[in-house]
């Protein structure tokens, strides 16, 4: 009896061993505007997949690149400016050459006012006292943010009112909280259910500003991490592609709408 419960127990433990060998632990370094359309995408992955845990890190594109440069543990690395993840090819810190994955596009956006309505001219008007952007010194959409205020002339005028987020979902959060009467801010989060329920959006032309090329790389980390690659080929798919498209992004090959 004692050898038949022993023997059980071993093949249990087998078992066991076995299922937490084929599964798959994943860390996702992304860009802020992915936050309600990756949400999504990797729902759909753990039903197709519920044997691998994926945790997503959101914020600053400009910040991940710092801190996987000093050797933070993430696998996967969703940039809203493709020329991040292509220094940490450049200087080997990833496993193979970036792929594009999406261009972002910046709007308008308040929850006090009728964006829809305005254009860049408006944020001249004195009842507009704070206008919230993302800082450019490391968040891709502050600095194309920057780059339209500049292009239509208007920079040195709004600058004083100018407050600064960390990335692009603390910038919409201010205007959310009313710490900032209009935001610029990436399309894919003012089209989230709750951000398209308070307020509209106005979309700033692209000529105004330089592409928001984005696009992934897979870190020296994941060398041994099968995962990484297979959620990486899963943003390639149909259904991935659908959400990115529903969330404002233009994909790649396909014309800015």
């Amino acid at each position: 009896m004692h050898s038949f419960w022993l023997r059980s127990l071993c093949l249990l433990a087998g078992l066991l061993l076995a299922g937490a060998a084929s599964a798959g632990a994943l860390t996702v370094a992304a860009a802020a505007d992915l936050k309600f359309a990756l949400d999504e995408i990797v729902a759909a992955y753990r039903k197709a997949h519920p044997q691998d845990r994926i945790q997503v890190v959101y914020g600053s594109s400009g910040k991940f690149h710092t801190q996987i440069q000093q050797g933070a543990p993430y696998d996967l690395f969703f940039s809203a400016d493709i020329a991040y993840p292509q220094a940490l090819v450049r200087d080997g810190h990833a496993l193979a050459p970036v792929r594009p994955y999406a261009f972002g596009r910046i709007v308008l956006w308040s929850r006090s006012r009728d964006a829809s309505r305005m254009t860049l001219a408006s944020l001249t008007d004195p009842a507009i006292r704070r206008i919230a952007i993302a800082n450019p010194k490391h968040a891709p959409y502050g600095k194309r943010a920057e780059e339209a205020l500049r292009a239509a002339g208007l920079w040195e005028r709004v600058q004083p009112k100018l407050v600064f987020g960390e990335n692009v979902a603390q910038t919409a959060q201010f205007v959310q909280t009313g710490n900032a009467d209009v935001g610029i801010i990436a399309l894919s989060l003012a089209l989230s259910p709750v951000l398209a329920r308070e307020g509209g959006h106005w979309t700033i032309p692209d000529r105004l500003h330089a592409p928001l090329e984005q696009g992934y790389v897979i870190t020296r980390r994941a060398a041994d991490n099968p995962t990484a690659r297979q959620f990486a080929a899963y943003m390639a798919s149909p259904a991935a592609r659908a959400v990115m498209a529903r969330y404002g992004f233009v994909l790649p090959g396909e014309p800015v709408r």
